[in-house]
Formats: C-alpha cells, sequence, structure tokens
C-alpha cells in the first residue's frame, strides 16, 4: 500500500497544497482532479520520489519511502505529461532502452507485443520522429505492457489518444488495478474505470 499523510507542496513562494492525506491499495485507483496550477503534477512528481514534498510523509508498504530508495523505484512506473522519447531512436529501439535503464531484460517478442497493442504494427523499426504526437504518446504508453511494476503514477496519461487509444488504454489499465495493481492518475476527462477513488486538490 501506498499512503502519504500531511503532504505540502510550495513552488516558489505559493503553496499549492498543504495537509494532504491520501492511501492507495492493491486493486485500487486514484483519480486526482484539480483546477490548472493546483498541483497536479506536482503531487505526482512528488509520490514518484523524484520531488521532495515541504511537509509531509509517504510510506511504501509501511516503510518511508527515502528509506527504500531503489526498492522503491523498482516497484513503480512514472509517465509524466511531457514523458519523451528519443527521436532518432525506433519505437522498438525506444522500449528496449527504457528496460535497460529500468535494469530489466525485455524481450523482442514482448516488445513487438506491446507495440502492436499501441497501434504501432508496422512502425516498430521506424524513427520516431517521423510519427504522430498520438504515435510518439502510444510509444511512451507501450511501457506499461512490458515493465512489471505494482504502482503506476501517470500524468495526463490520454493526451493526444484518439478515442480507440483511450479505450485501449483504459482497459489496461483496468487488467493491471483487476490483478492487484495500483494506478494513480490525472486526467481532465471522465475516466472509464471502476472502482476508483478521487482526491480532489
Amino acid at each position: 500500500m501506498l499512503t502519504a499523510t500531511g503532504l505540502s507542496c510550495i513552488r516558489g513562494e505559493r503553496r499549492l497544497f498543504a495537509g494532504l492525506d491520501l492511501a492507495v491499495g492493491p486493486g485500487e485507483w486514484l483519480h486526482v482532479q484539480g483546477e490548472n496550477g493546483a498541483g497536479k503534477t506536482s503531487l505526482l512528481r512528488i509520490l514518484a520520489s523524484l520531488s521532495p514534498p515541504a511537509e509531509g510523509e509517504i510510506r511504501w508498504c509501511g516503510e518511508p519511502v527515502k528509506a527504500l530508495a531503489e526498492d522503491y523505484h523498482r516497484a513503480l512506473l512514472f509517465l509524466g505529461h511531457h514523458g519523451a522519447v528519443k527521436e532518432d531512436l525506433t519505437p522498438f529501439e525506444n522500449l528496449t532502452l527504457a528496460a535497460q535503464l529500468d535494469g530489466t531484460v525485455l524481450q523482442e517478442e514482448s516488445a513487438l507485443q506491446a507495440l502492436a497493442r499501441f497501434g504501432l504494427r508496422g512502425r516498430e523499426d521506424l524513427a520516431v520522429r517521423f510519427l504522430s504526437a498520438g504515435q510518439k504518446r502510444r510509444v511512451l504508453l507501450a511501457r506499461l505492457a512490458v515493465r512489471k511494476a505494482t504502482l503506476w503514477i501517470l500524468d495526463e496519461p490520454f493526451t493526444a489518444l484518439d478515442v480507440k487509444a483511450v479505450d485501449m488504454l483504459s482497459g489496461l489499465i483496468a487488467e493491471h488495478v483487476a490483478s492487484g495493481g495500483m494506478a494513480i492518475l490525472t486526467s481532465h476527462q471522465s475516466m472509464p474505470l471502476p472502482n476508483g477513488k478521487v482526491l480532489k486538490i
């Protein structure tokens, strides 16, 4: 379980939020909502241990995440709103590189299946710079199908996706949660997923 107590975030001289508590357990997902500039992305970065909170504590399986270090990072997958892929590499090479950076080995068949699931069949060996914005986003999101992480933290994952891709990604998140995984995400649109909790900031 991921828990956070008394989180606060300050950017410059502005306090974005304070006294924030949350808990997400196996088979649960949390939809973080708020106006632009409310601190949704900052919260996700704090939960992913990429930025420190001004106050408060985050625990994973009862232990402070700052004491778990790499063990916590191995348990989660963070995809940011402006997540980048390397333009000169192919979708296949991007997936393989991401796996290497995660310290895992990705089988070629698994990579190709993930890219096909995200509608990139036939484009596996095309340089990413030749893909549309939506296709580039699909390359990034294909990591969800191959990275074995318990906790997914996703910042606006549906950006630049068409209706078919939104349905496909929603199904993938639902599968992850149904199998005992956890997800925390932001989205400006309604979520076609069951059993979600809402956190407004």
